[in-house]
């Protein structure tokens, strides 16, 4: 996992216990209204997986009860199943009503699939909770949705897409929870096409199937062989079941998914997850899922018809259960049972791990139902690469929507900065290309370490913003990384607007080396998917030119205005020391391997059509699939 050196936050920030947060902090209840009892067989469902009992049902004095174990916190209500349906029209008004009368629950939503859905439901509805928010679930188009079928083994997408025209002629919104699945993975933009067509559909989550780990089927109590449940046994083999796929899998169609939502024009309507969660991120914004949230399993509950609750439905049974509703004692018991439970524990240790991770501000440490499952078969690497994949794929889309692509460039990873600011940037990047700015004299300071900034101190302190045309332009520049700096300026006609020759520091034990780096501002975003391009290509051909102990890391960020508020996205390159080296070999041989840096990228010069040898890559593997 990347390491950094800047100051890193508390585990809680990353997964907050309960008690840590206010009263005024919501917290998610999951009711399952019959347990995993279901009108349907999906091949795939987790719930059943958990062998729970069905046919009961929760009524509206669990609900009530439910109500006064939160009564200082607002609380978000998931009417989910099983079949939320099934529970009937009576037992749901009843429910419902329960759920209006209390004023702390801010919102109800269900998630259904939709074949049980009316008009006369959409009336109760209307009727007992009109701000009731709907979910469907709906994996793609018919192939896409095929691990969705009935007991008989029968196709359901048919009778999905009349419940999403009736929403639509009944004005009512809804959000889609779309499995990623192999039937879907080549086929991105025609899954979004399909589901966002729908009058209805704001929003669409797509959701992984990391079910490698199931090796057996779903046991059945049926008296009689079910189609459905033989389907499944068709598809579970000793290495998992047809329907799962890898992480890596995930990310990729993800970030197609992202491409063709922003090409198409489709975000102007609908919402897509967890692109959307991750942009938030991105921008420094809060989101709601947990996935990228510090509010996890310790802000999620689930109650089921027996009076059993328990943490988040996606941990495994009966080992994420806390108590039961009777015998819980309100708030503090919850946090008392969420103490002793292993499986939090667990998890918490997880975040540990987190903590020095360079993505961990946008991350917010994932999933940890998921990462348990990938941390207990002893990968979870593998889970933290694809979101770390997924935040590269999204920064890059955000700063060339033009040209979705450099997407797929593995050399470009999200490293921002903090600080990293300048006074005015619109004026800078004015004054840059225009030879009758004013130029007024810089303030120019050297360290006694060779820092050049306008206190003449070690470590991280303001410098004035030259240009090549200003007379103290060179004067500016540490020697060290200079030549780096000409090749970018005179040869590429980049805007540089920070360098660092790096320094030990070695007489200075609480301070941390700094690494040879410079920023690059680019004018548009053309040309910053140009500039992303061309520094891949010649990273690429500085591999086999660095010293063993120096490495070329190209890193994304932002550059934030002080006058404007406003953030405009830059591209850094950085000398850092290569893996299993120290910084002793690496600042013995850094001028070597910054002079080797300049020297490709002014050999680089005269092929300005260079293509990122990543995207590149994965055209051919495209062409060939």
């Amino acid at each position: 996992m990347p390491n950094s050196t800047a100051s890193t936050p508390a585990a809680e920030a990353l997964y907050a216990p309960l008690e840590a947060t206010g009263p005024d902090t919501a917290v998610s209840v999951i009711l399952k209204l019959r347990g995993e009892t279901c009108n349907i067989d999906c091949l795939y469902c987790y719930e059943k997986r958990k062998e729970a009992p069905g046919g009961a049902r929760i009524d509206a004095d669990q609900v009530h009860r439910l109500g006064q174990l939160f009564a200082d916190r607002p609380v978000c209500v998931e009417l989910h199943g099983g079949e939320p349906l099934t529970v009937g029209r009576e037992r749901m008004a009843e429910i419902l009503d329960a759920l209006a009368a209390q004023p702390n629950v801010i919102k109800v939503s269900i998630q259904t699939n939709g074949l049980l859905l009316d008009d006369a439901w959409l009336d109760l509805f209307n009727a007992h909770y009109p701000d009731l928010q709907f979910g469907i679930s709906l994996d793609g188009d018919g192939l896409g949705n095929s691990w969705r079928v009935d007991y008989d083994g029968q196709p359901t997408h048919p009778r999905v897409v009349e419940a999403l025209r009736l929403l639509g002629r009944r004005n009512r919104q809804t959000g889609i929870i779309c499995a990623v699945t192999p039937y879907v993975l080549a086929r991105a933009g025609e899954v979004i096409d399909h589901l966002a067509g729908f009058e209805a559909v704001t929003t669409i989550s797509l959701v992984p199937c990391f079910d490698t780990a199931v090796t057996t089927p779903t046991r059945s109590t049926s008296v009689r062989g079910l189609p459905s449940r033989e389907l499944q046994r068709q598809a579970v083999g000793p290495n998992g079941p047809a329907w799962a796929i890898t992480p890596a899998q995930y990310a990729d169609f993800v970030l197609k998914a992202a491409a063709h939502w922003i090409t198409s024009g489709t975000f102007r309507t609908v919402k897509l997850e967890p692109i959307v969660s991750v942009i938030r991120r991105l921008k420094g914004l809060q989101t709601t899922s947990c996935h990228f949230s510090e509010l996890k399993c310790s802000h999620v509950f689930t109650l089921y018809p027996d009076d059993r609750i328990g943490s988040c439905d996606e941990l495994p049974w009966p080992e994420a259960k806390l108590s039961t509703l009777p015998e819980v004692a309100g708030e503090p018991g919850l946090v008392d049972a969420q103490r002793r439970l292993p499986l939090l524990q667990q998890s918490r240790t997880l975040v540990a791990a987190c903590v020095a991770c360079d993505y961990r501000d946008t991350c917010s440490a994932g999933c940890l139902a998921v990462r348990l499952r990938f941390a207990e078969a002893g990968d979870d690497d593998a889970y933290c690469a694809h979101r770390m994949r997924l935040i590269d794929g999204v920064a890059t889309l955000l700063a060339q929507p033009e040209h979705p692509a450099g997407m797929w460039c593995t050399r470009w990873r999200w490293r921002p900065r903090h600080p990293n600011s300048m006074h005015d940037v619109a004026a800078f990047l004015g004054r840059w290309d225009d030879p009758a700015a004013p130029r007024p004299p810089a303030r120019l300071r050297l360290s006694p370490h060779g820092n050049i900034n306008t206190l003449g101190l070690p470590g991280i302190h303001e410098a004035d913003d030259l240009d090549p045309r200003h007379p103290q332009w060179h004067k500016g520049i540490e020697p060290r990384v200079r030549p780096v700096v000409d090749a970018l300026t005179q040869n590429w006609s980049a805007i540089t607007y920070d360098s660092c020759g790096g320094h030990a520091y070695d007489d200075l034990p609480n301070t941390e080396p700094r690494f040879l780096g410079i920023g690059i501002l680019p004018r548009t975003r053309i040309e910053y998917a140009r500039l992303a391009a061309r520094l891949c290509h010649a990273a690429a051909l500085t591999e086999s030119a660095m010293p063993p102990s120096c490495v070329l890391q190209l890193r994304r960020g932002e550059l934030s205005c002080r006058t404007t508020g406003q953030t405009h996205p830059v591209l850094d390159l950085q000398l850092t020391p290569a893996p299993g080296s120290g910084s002793a070999a690496y600042f013995r041989d850094l001028d070597q391997a910054a002079q080797r840096l300049a020297e490709v990228l002014t050999a680089t010069e005269a092929s300005p059509s260079a293509r990122c040898p990543c995207a590149q890559a994965q055209a051919g593997q495209e062409d060939a699939a």
